[in-house]
């Protein structure tokens, strides 16, 4: 049985910088693309971004800026599971 492990999300969002990544929001919606930048409130900018949908891609959408508090959660991408 695994079992989680606390993370400092700063070191994990740092590193994630650069980075294909994918975000959930609270909403659903699904954002993925590569992570350009993390600011002091964790807002995100993403960069060749695609949004998805109930598991649908809905299009492409460039560069976006999320706000930190709608992020449910981010995680990096492998690229063999999408």
């Amino acid at each position: 049985m695994s079992t989680l492990q606390p993370v400092n999300p700063k070191p994990f969002l740092n590193g994630l910088s650069g980075k294909d990544v994918v975000c959930k929001l609270k909403w659903g919606m699904e954002y993925r693309g590569v992570l350009v930048s993390v600011d002091g409130y964790m807002n995100l900018q993403l960069a060749n971004t695609e949004e998805w949908i109930d598991g649908a891609k809905t299009g492409n959408l460039g560069e976006v800026l999320i706000r930190c508090n709608n992020v449910l959660w981010i995680g990096g991408r492998n690229e063999d599971a999408s």
